[in-house]
């Protein structure tokens, strides 16, 4: 595991050494507050409720996850230094679990950057901490499970723009997309359809209601990408 942590500083300690971490952070920060305050009226309603707060941020991570996974592999194909980095006395699923665990860090700081604004509403409200609680859990695991998908869309191109688009897709037809097939469909099939939806299971845990099976299916989701992320590497490394 030393190996994984040093990529992961290393990977880490980039984003912070060019603009791209500050200015994903702030863009995430004003646009989730933002629509919060100006879109939900939630100071309007004055309701020690975040139910809008964590709908927000669930669509937003759709947009923001492809931005930030498009470069983890794709910028080091463009530049060629995959072949560099592919020589390093390193196992490729080292090299893909520590870059992912950097990216993943980005997106967990900019989830919880957003922790004032709970604790405000603790101090000034009685809100039930349950849907608080599994609200940052299901936001945590749905940006783990979209990052993975889109490091696995990354290591398919060396093109930036296109792993952005095939990630943003894929994101949208797993969550959006595929619960709004589900009101159009026989009950058989919108049972199957809600628990393949990334969003489903958001849903489920953002209520307070932390199941099992729920974890299961994002770790699933997490595992299967990555495993697809390593085997892709593997197949450019020997092509």
């Amino acid at each position: 595991m030393g190996a994984v942590l040093t990529i992961f500083q290393k990977e880490f300690r980039s984003y912070f050494q060019s603009p791209i971490a500050y200015i994903f952070l702030t863009v995430f920060l004003v646009l989730v507050h933002g629509l919060l305050f100006w879109a939900t009226g939630f100071l309007v309603i004055a309701q020690a409720d975040l139910r809008d707060f964590f709908g927000l941020i669930s669509i937003i991570l759709i947009f923001f996850v492809p931005a930030i996974s498009m470069r983890l592999w794709a910028e080091e194909m463009k530049l060629g230094t995959m072949e560099l980095l592919m020589t390093f006395p390193v196992r490729d699923w080292e090299v893909v679990v520590g870059k992912y665990l950097a990216a993943f860090a980005i997106i967990a700081l900019a989830i919880l950057l957003t922790l004032p604004l709970a604790i405000c509403v603790a101090l000034f409200g009685s809100p039930d901490g349950g849907p608080i609680i599994g609200g940052y859990l299901g936001a945590l695991l749905l940006g783990a499970a979209y990052l993975a998908i889109g490091a696995w869309t990354s290591s398919t191109t060396s093109n930036q723009i296109v792993s952005f688009i095939l990630a943003l897709l894929i994101l949208l037809i797993g969550s959006l997309g595929l619960d709004w097939i589900r009101q159009f469909s026989p009950s058989w099939l919108a049972s199957w359809l809600s628990y393949l939806s990334l969003r489903t299971h958001f849903d489920s845990i953002s209520r307070g209601v932390v199941d099992i099976r729920d974890i299961v299916y994002y770790l699933s989701v997490i595992g299967f990408f990555v495993y697809l992320n390593v085997r892709s590497v593997e197949s450019r490394k020997w092509s």
